[in-house]
């Protein structure tokens, strides 16, 4: 019996071209490699943090849009996930290269880093909650699919690889369990609505995986503020 494609099909299928650029970004590939240089993964590490403050924020969005107790459960448990666990693991891994809480707290967004999250909260304000969701989901669902072909890819140098604790981290079982209901979730929240609106959650799906293009490039060449 053939497959219905259901909707996260459809956007996996329609972003390939876009995803193929992002696994391909030399960030990305040098990193599986263990050959990216420190200062570039520092940059990562210092945006990445001011990031996931404001990324977390879309799942206290997404509380008050849900419409029923489950959902609102469902993103509560992941925002407070995000600010007690996440965010303190980001802290410990960061200091094994140096980083100080301080000079994470003190990190200021760079222009990419300030239109991405800009872009998600500004949609994630004024749209449906599907829509926080088709925002939301590139970052999972694509950290998880890079943490699995950086293993398949360079799995056997891993152990020497400098970065193999991200590398393991969204490769994990566990990161890929939350991409999977983020996933289900997208489903359940598109099922029945008329193509129209389907089209607009996959705007934001593609767009914020452009984002996602950018936020590798921008760190790859250390990108700030001109002045």
């Amino acid at each position: 019996m053939e497959k219905i494609m259901t909707f996260t099909d459809r956007l996996f299928q329609n972003v390939q071209p876009i995803w193929e650029k992002n696994h391909n970004h030399p960030f990305v590939q040098e990193l599986g490699k263990g050959t990216l240089d420190k200062d570039k993964f520092i940059h990562y590490m210092k945006q990445d943090y001011v990031y996931l403050i404001d990324y977390a924020k879309l799942f206290s969005i997404g509380v008050t849009k849900a419409t029923n107790l489950e959902t609102m459960q469902k993103f509560s448990q992941v925002l407070h996930d995000t600010l007690h666990f996440e965010m303190e693991l980001h802290r410990q891994f960061a200091a094994e290269f140096g980083i100080t809480n301080e000079e994470l707290e003190a990190t200021k967004p760079t222009p990419v880093n300030v239109a991405y999250t800009s872009y998600m909260l500004t949609a994630a304000h004024n749209g449906s909650l599907a829509e926080v969701v088709a925002c939301l989901l590139p970052c999972a669902w694509d950290y998880w699919e890079i943490g699995k072909l950086l293993r398949k890819q360079y799995g056997d140098i891993l152990a020497s690889n400098p970065y193999r604790k991200w590398v393991e981290t969204y490769d994990s079982e566990t990161f890929g369990e939350g991409a999977k209901a983020l996933i289900q979730l997208m489903d359940e929240l598109a099922e029945g609505k008329p193509e129209r609106e389907l089209a607009v959650l996959e705007k934001h799906f593609q767009m914020t995986s452009k984002y996602e293009y950018l936020f590798w490039d921008m760190n790859y060449y250390k990108q700030d503020w001109p002045i």
